[in-house]
């Protein structure tokens, strides 16, 4: 079975009762100012090419406004005076299958919720928040697709979004150790387990001890490097990941960052340093004291951001020279737009490389690369996914760069599936590995 024909099965087999219980989720997530937004929208058509979709795929489906009128024409048929009188004067439609269907080919099929469509709406209209709110009506009737599903459900069970268990962790993380020791020739050279009171508790993407084990060695070098006191978890709490933001199943979210503080408490960690990842570092920084009602007792650090420092205070020597190539910067749309971290990653690469150029445009104007929002995780829309891809693409292939920095595992995957996709013949790095090369 497909996961189109799985999606139709769950639909046609849903109740009335739990039709009526998922618009009930979607009206307990909105609050007042974004209800109030639902009927603001006036069809400027501003968003359209602000979005990646849209300006790959220029039909109307892909237009942000478009995808919000779905949510807005079942709002108002319930929750608008006018809407139950006369629902064809406001365009009010009934929240049924057919709607339920629209909703999830907007919000899961068209949307990365990469919130470039907000930053560029004439009266700014919170367009991830309200894509979210539908994601968690559809999530709460089963409608997430499986595989995005699934990835969380790895999480709750196992504590890392890809099911790697403690001995697999632990074997990797040594394995590692012994050969960023034979890179820089000293025994000295540590990937520390369980250390109590270490200053940085630091976290990864499981797809570093999975797929890209030089990734997690160079940031272990420039901790080295930099002489710092920090430690890995052996148990759950070394996952950044957090897939729970892309169900938008809040509860689920709220566990798995829980994982995180559960590590902090723990060992006694000074500070939380997320990896390079974009929705990972949302999740920890913003998202997570939301989801657990709780203000954090610690700094939740972006490695980037320590980077920046170490540089800044000269604890690390580099010779750029030894990243020669030019260099662009991708920016994730979780860490930039959402996230806040824009310029210690442009000051890490400009330390360390020779030849760094921007793309056009960049910071919080940069384009989404496609993979975000959990699209990665949905098999289902792959080919929209590598579509909607081809804007970023297109700005890498401008740039004239050979190789691409990107501060996020999901956006190198993507990316290198882009490169591959476009023949773009470029390298896709980290931050870290790139200014891990440059250590003298």
């Amino acid at each position: 079975m497909t996961e189109a024909d799985e999606l139709e099965v769950k639909l046609n087999a849903l109740t009335q009762a739990e039709i009526e219980s998922g618009l009930a989720v979607f009206k307990s997530r909105l609050r007042e100012a974004e209800a109030s937004y639902l009927n603001s929208c006036v069809h400027c058509g501003f968003c359209a090419n602000s979005c990646h979709y849209y300006r790959a795929v220029p039909e109307l489906e892909n237009v942000p406004a478009r995808k919000l009128g779905h949510i807005i024409s079942a709002f108002k048929s319930r929750f608008a005076i006018l809407g139950r009188a006369a629902p064809g004067l406001v365009g009010a439609r009934p929240y049924d299958r057919e709607m339920i269907r629209a909703w999830a080919d907007a919000v899961f099929g068209r949307c990365s919720l990469c919130g470039r469509c907000s930053i560029n709406c004439a009266i700014g209209i919170p367009m991830p928040s309200l894509f979210r709110a539908a994601r968690a009506s559809l999530t709460s009737m089963g409608l997430v697709p499986s595989d995005l599903q699934a990835a969380v459900d790895n999480s709750l069970k196992y504590g890392n979004n890809m099911a790697i268990e403690r001995e697999e962790w632990i074997e990797t993380v040594e394995w590692i150790e012994e050969e960023l020791q034979a890179e820089v020739e000293s025994d000295s050279a540590r990937l520390p387990l369980d250390k109590a009171g270490a200053k940085y508790l630091f976290t990864v993407n499981p797809r570093e001890a999975k797929f890209f084990p030089l990734s997690l060695q160079a940031s272990a070098k420039v901790f080295w490097a930099a002489g710092e006191d920090w430690t890995m978890s052996g148990d759950a709490g070394w996952d950044l990941t957090n897939y729970g933001i892309f169900n938008c199943d809040d509860e689920q979210a709220g566990a798995i960052v829980k994982n995180l503080t559960d590590a902090m408490e723990r060992l006694k960690c000074e500070a939380l340093v997320i990896g390079e990842c974009g929705h990972g570092y949302q999740s920890a920084r913003w998202m997570g004291p939301e989801w657990l009602k709780q203000n954090f007792p610690h700094p939740v650090l972006s490695f980037l951001e320590v980077m920046d420092e170490y540089l800044a205070q000269g604890r690390i020597k580099v010779d750029p020279s030894k990243n020669s190539l030019p260099v662009t910067l991708h920016d994730p749309c979780n860490l930039v737009r959402h996230g806040g971290i824009t310029e210690p990653q442009r000051r890490v690469l400009r330390r360390v490389t020779t030849s760094f150029t921007e793309m056009s445009p960049c910071g919080v104007e940069n384009y989404c690369c496609g993979g975000g929002g959990g699209q990665l995780a949905m098999g289902r829309y792959k080919a929209r996914r590598l579509s909607a891809g081809s804007v970023k693409a297109r700005q890498i292939s401008d740039s004239k760069a050979k190789i691409v920095a990107a501060p996020c595992h999901n956006c190198v995957d993507q990316l290198t599936e882009l490169n591959k996709e476009y023949k773009l013949n470029v390298q896709i790095k980290t931050v870290a590995e790139i200014a891990a090369n440059a250590i003298v």
